[in-house]
């Protein structure tokens, strides 16, 4: 089933972010949404990911969904290694597999150090290992990519794909190439 926003209003105050937006998001598609700042990108994320609620229209299709998210911060379990991490949102998940995991994206030496050690884009790559690792029908991607050198990106970009294939993934991002790499659908707000 689709995901569907039907005449979607959101406002903080007195300024109006989402004004009578509608948009479908097709099934088991993958759509980068891109816009300028503070043009309602995130709060869109919020609002499907239900941490924000609509003042007004409908959201359909999300009703008992799982969902899965990158946000613009990595919100990871500082004092946890990186194992840990991962393993939070799927118990079932193996240490060696997310170990595993780690060393494809190039984090095999820092398996079972704290997450606060890591660096930015190695902290980055955790937070996106473990929005894969969760068992979701939909992933909400803010800037996941951000912080990443360019052969990391590429590196991550590539395994990101091959995971997601055939979910419903949206992916904010301010990058024009970021969204050609991506390929799906691009939604400008």
């Amino acid at each position: 089933m689709a995901v569907e926003l039907q005449n979607v209003c959101k406002a903080f105050g007195e300024k109006q972010v989402l004004q009578d937006f509608s948009h479908t998001f097709p099934e088991g598609e993958l759509t980068c949404v891109m816009g300028p700042s503070g043009c309602g990108k995130t709060t869109l994320l919020s609002l499907l990911l239900g941490l924000e609620q609509p003042d007004a229209g409908e959201i359909l299709g999300m009703e008992g969904r799982r969902k899965s998210a990158v946000f613009q911060e990595d919100r990871l379990c500082e004092n946890a290694s990186a194992v840990s991490n991962i393993r939070l949102v799927n118990p079932a998940l193996s240490k060696g597999e997310a170990e595993a995991m780690l060393r494809e994206l190039g984090l095999g030496d820092s398996l079972g150090q704290p997450v606060r050690t890591l660096s930015g884009g190695m902290k980055r790559r955790v937070a996106i290992l473990r929005a894969l690792a969760a068992e979701y029908d939909a992933l909400f991607c803010d800037e996941p990519f951000k912080g990443l050198d360019q052969a990391t990106k590429a590196q991550v970009l590539d395994y990101f794909l091959a995971r997601t294939q055939g979910k419903t993934v949206l992916v904010v991002t301010h990058d024009p190439e970021e969204a050609k790499s991506l390929g799906g659908h691009t939604l400008l707000l």
